[in-house]
């Protein structure tokens, strides 16, 4: 593949690193990069945001995250959902939906890549991994 900047960069095998593969053996899987002169780990990028590397190697994710910020969005859409950015378990940040009340999605909360995929946007689908105490709100 040959990028604008004149560094030419290699094709990962299969899709774009980003995309959800099929489910595994146990349960899906979502794929990202890391600089390999850095260490710096990145969902579906093409350089390096940090020393603007173009040597990236493709890795699976183990799947678990943290909300980050968690939004509900009510246009473009007959019911109200929420838009969330998850932080991986290896450092990278992207952008999905968590299954459930959009209004029970908050930050801090533990997830889990789901085997599902949102059919519209194609975005990562998460699951809550243990309902929070919230008693006091």
């Amino acid at each position: 593949m040959y990028h604008h900047s004149g560094f030419a960069t290699r094709s990962v095998v299969g899709s774009l690193a980003g995309v959800i593969d099929p489910p595994a053996a146990d349960g899906a899987t979502i794929l990202f990069q890391r600089c390999t002169w850095c260490g710096t780990a990145m969902y579906h990028r093409l350089l390096c945001p940090v020393c603007q590397g173009g040597d990236l190697r493709t890795e699976h994710s183990e799947g678990t995250g943290t909300v980050r910020h968690s939004t509900v969005v009510h246009r473009n859409t007959p019911a109200a959902r929420n838009v969330s950015l998850i932080e991986m378990a290896e450092g990278f940040v992207v952008r999905g939906r968590v299954i459930g009340p959009p209004i029970g999605i908050h930050s801090g909360d533990r997830v889990r890549l789901s085997t599902a995929k949102d059919p519209v946007r194609g975005e990562p689908v998460f699951q809550l991994l243990d309902e929070p105490y919230r008693a006091w709100h």
